[in-house]
């Protein structure tokens, strides 16, 4: 019998993390709001299963079996059976709390509840719960589908059955799962790359360079070894703690450390700039430049995924 999931929420990441089980052969039911929303998500996540088999994630069995073991509902009611449950919606805590609370009316106790949030404290989520200690916090990257990243955060009451839970189901979707052992804001990935974001922001401020030479200056270093090493094992390869200790000494004086937002970033926020969903962001997009940006990135991804998968296969 397969094993059943529940999903809350169709949106971008929502139709990717329903496509990763799938592909897997889980059972999946899906909640949102409208019929409408179904419709419009449906062929998104037909696609996405077909990339997968044209990539050799899945097999092409999974095209004629995929749609009998996904259903639809638009009533809360209809996770009731679901063994996980992953919410995916709007990063609104009023919208999360709602959720939860529908939940937790209908499904058993025991089943672990996961928050696909980037921000939102999962400690935070768990105040006012029934079983706070199921909550966990189940951290997804953009095209779900396609990556390896897993980030899971352990809340101030989770407990140990929900962690390994959530990372069992991670790996039985072919992620590679990091646990967040401390509650903190941005948890790693989001905190690091938010301290980068302010700094790069900072230089264009200050006159240093602009939005794209600093982007091709970290696309043609950065890109270099974020995805084989990490910032740990990059210092161990080019100096050690040694040497780095010697340049921080000099550089984190300098760096930007308030907590107001740059400049450059709160004058697009003022003309509504949505990145390539509205064509403004830090450049300028039209429809053809947005999905062609759209079809680079996605083809970087999966060139990445096999090269982890090569050099670092999973256990």
């Amino acid at each position: 019998m397969s094993r059943r999931i529940g999903i809350v929420g169709l949106g971008l990441l929502g139709r990717g993390i329903v496509a990763c089980f799938l592909e897997r052969g889980f059972e999946v039911i899906a909640l949102a709001r409208t019929d409408e929303e179904h419709k419009q998500a449906f062929p998104i996540i037909e696609a996405m299963i077909s990339e997968l088999v044209e990539r050799e994630s899945a097999p092409k069995l999974i095209l004629e079996r995929w749609s009998s073991k996904f259903q639809q509902v638009t009533e809360v009611t209809g996770l009731a059976g679901c063994e996980f449950i992953i919410e995916s919606v709007f990063e609104d805590l009023a919208t999360k709390q709602k959720v939860f609370d529908d939940l937790e009316i209908v499904v058993a106790q025991d089943v672990v509840i996961a928050s696909n949030t980037s921000a939102i404290p999962i400690s935070v989520l768990q105040q006012g719960r029934k079983h706070p200690g199921r909550f966990v916090g189940m951290h997804w990257a953009e095209p779900a589908h396609a990556t390896r990243f897993l980030e899971l955060i352990r809340g101030e009451v989770t407990s140990q059955e929900a962690i390994d839970k959530t990372i069992e189901i991670s790996k039985l979707l072919g992620k590679d799962p990091v646990v967040c052992l401390k509650d903190v804001p941005g948890f790693i990935v989001n905190r690091i790359a938010y301290a980068m974001y302010r700094e790069a922001l900072h230089l264009v401020e200050t006159g240093v360079a602009d939005f794209e030479t600093i982007d091709r200056s970290l696309r043609n270093t950065l890109g270099l070894w974020a995805a084989s090493c990490g910032p740990f094992r990059w210092i161990d390869l080019t100096g050690g703690p040694t040497l780095y200790a010697k340049a921080m000494q000099r550089i984190l004086p300098t760096l930007r450390n308030d907590s107001n937002l740059p400049s450059p970033l709160q004058d697009l926020v003022s003309k509504d700039a949505q990145g390539i969903k509205n064509g403004l962001g830090f450049y300028k997009y039209t429809p053809g430049e947005s999905r062609a940006w759209e079809e680079r990135q996605r083809r970087h991804t999966w060139a990445v995924k096999e090269w982890l998968d090569s050099e670092f296969p999973l256990e």
